[in-house]
């Protein structure tokens, strides 16, 4: 249940909180093809994740660095650690601080935002087990809400909401995909922590079933508004008056069960102060976002093409190590999501030409860190 529960968290994070809205506004109705193919493309994803997971150690990153060695290994941890989970973190954070603000009716978005991630963190630094059993419990109540909150507005779905079904063209569809990989792409965040707990296959079936049913709920009943906030809406019908705590309740669930397992899988690729390593990533991040007014549909962005990449490798792992047609299939389709991505494809590929470099600095800066503590140590026993 723990293990259903992590993957839970990774998969259906706060991108169902604006993601609807952003793929509406990209293709229109249309965008519920993008979140079918999506869904179909997730089950060859997550049996290929959880096999490769059963078998081999470490990871993404390790099942590269079994299947093609250190170098191919290196740039996958990177877009990772450096890319995916930064932005995917402050990404899922402001898109909570919005909510959980526009719930109370008022106060600031980006601090409620950064006080999340502020939790995640404290939590992870208490030990994973503590947050995995937190997590049972937040991503239950977090079902039961989207659960009452779909049943609720399935009725007043009408055809009118699918007209025009394609305003953008049919293009559009696969730029759709790209932001909605985000909500997608927890595979392999929960790929990192599947050694650590038991029977990964039957919490990839249930993980599965509740994305499939959830998502599809989502994406029908928010097929034809245009608010920024379509969740608040769905609860606002199926709650009324009283809905504004449950949205600010649920808004926060969301988004701490995803941060909670990306920084729990992240923090593993970054060795010993990988935790820490994080921390100073998506503080200074943040303070970039905010001084630069950085759009939240960009963060989005970035974070899903990092992802789709890392997603891309591991499935290339995957179709070496286990011999997999599924595996070949899901690397085939997962590849035309970089392909929508225009300019930001740069990022996983310079990220992929400066990883030498890159891990060459962080043996440094690690090297370095931990000299210093070795000293304090050695500092405060001769002064007792």
């Amino acid at each position: 249940m723990k293990l259903t529960a992590m993957y839970v968290g990774a998969v259906l994070g706060p991108g169902v909180l604006v993601l609807p809205a952003l793929a509406t506004e990209a293709a229109g109705p249309a965008s519920l093809l993008a979140w079918a193919a999506l869904l179909a493309l997730s089950v060859p994803v997550a049996v290929s994740f959880t096999r490769l997971g059963e078998r081999h150690r470490g990871g993404v990153a390790g099942f590269v660095r079994t299947a093609f060695g250190d170098r191919a290994a290196r740039p996958v941890a990177w877009w990772f650690y450096l890319v995916g989970v930064p932005f995917g973190v402050l990404g899922g954070a402001l898109v909570g601080g919005r909510y959980v603000a526009h719930a109370l009716g008022g106060g600031d978005p980006a601090l409620i935002g950064v006080l999340l991630p502020a939790a995640a963190f404290a939590a992870n630094y208490a030990g994973l087990r503590v947050s995995a059993r937190a997590q049972v419990l937040l991503v239950g109540l977090l079902a039961v809400l989207l659960v009452v909150a779909i049943a609720a507005n399935v009725p007043h779905v009408a055809p009118d909401d699918f007209q025009p079904f394609a305003p953008n063209g049919w293009l559009a569809v696969g730029h759709a995909a790209v932001v909605l990989f985000f909500a997608f792409s927890g595979w392999e965040a929960a790929g990192n922590l599947a050694d650590e707990f038991g029977d990964p296959r039957r919490a990839t079936r249930r993980t599965l079933v509740v994305v499939a049913v959830l998502y599809l709920g989502l994406a029908v009943t928010t097929a034809g508004t245009t608010s920024n906030v379509p969740l608040a809406d769905l609860l606002g019908r199926a709650f009324g008056p009283s809905a504004r705590p449950v949205v600010a309740v649920a808004a926060a669930l969301l988004t701490f069960g995803a941060i909670n397992t990306y920084l729990a899988g992240g923090a593993r690729l970054g060795g010993r102060h990988g935790l820490t390593g994080l921390l100073v990533l998506c503080g200074v991040l943040t303070a970039v976002t905010l001084r630069l007014h950085v759009e939240l549909d960009t963060l989005m962005r970035v974070a899903s093409t990092a992802l789709a990449a890392v997603t891309a490798a591991g499935l290339a792992a995957a179709v070496t190590l286990l011999r997999s047609r599924s595996a070949a299939f899901a690397l085939a389709c997962t590849t035309l999501v970089p392909a929508f991505s225009g300019v930001l494809l740069a990022v996983p590929l310079v990220i992929a030409v400066a990883a030498p470099a890159i891990a060459r600095v962080g043996r440094r800066v690690s090297a370095r860190v931990s000299a210093r503590a070795g000293s304090a140590v050695r500092a405060g026993r001769s002064s007792s």
